[in-house]
């Protein structure tokens, strides 16, 4: 509810970062609640696009190009209008397994050792692109490995179903 407080401007609309309103292919970019703002070092933005259906990097097909496109391009040109952070000190991922099915995209300052940013649990924004153009279906067939907690419970259900 959270995120689609913030897609309708019931909550959080002061902090908005940029925002395409484009339905199929637009997007809101905003502060990340972990980042207070006052420094670049640790700099944090979330884009939450409008489409609803998109829950995670799973669901990703070709045809979502042009909102990923737009995510990447966009993004750096609003992180660089407002902060001075050019493209080139940014990181631009997804996480798999996302913290929330809604698909999202996180913009962090590539020295900011965030949580969630290492390779086990990040993928660039950039090679998520290169994949689809390259496969529409990249993301429905490939294997994805992701780390859990011991007290997540998708986690027990590995382990009941002896995958673990």
């Amino acid at each position: 509810q959270w995120v689609y407080n913030i897609l309708e401007k019931k909550a959080e609309a002061d902090r908005i970062v940029h925002e395409n309103p484009d339905p199929s292919n637009g997007f809101v970019l905003v502060p990340d609640l972990k980042w207070n703002q006052n420094q670049l070092d640790d700099l944090y933005l979330i884009a939450l696009v409008h489409r609803r259906e998109i829950k995670s990097l799973r669901d990703l097909t070709a045809e979502h190009l042009p909102l990923l496109r737009n995510v990447l391009q966009e993004g750096k040109e609003a992180i660089v209008k407002r902060f001075g952070v050019p493209g080139s000190q940014l990181r631009i991922y997804l996480h798999y397994q996302p913290s929330y099915h809604h698909l999202h995209v996180h913009f962090t300052a590539l020295g900011y050792d965030a949580p969630g940013s290492s390779v086990e649990r990040a993928h660039l924004l950039a090679d998520v692109i290169d994949n689809l153009a390259m496969d529409s279906l990249y993301y429905q067939k490939r294997a994805l490995t992701f780390p859990l907690r011991a007290d997540e419970p998708l986690f027990k259900k590995f382990q009941e179903a002896g995958k673990v």
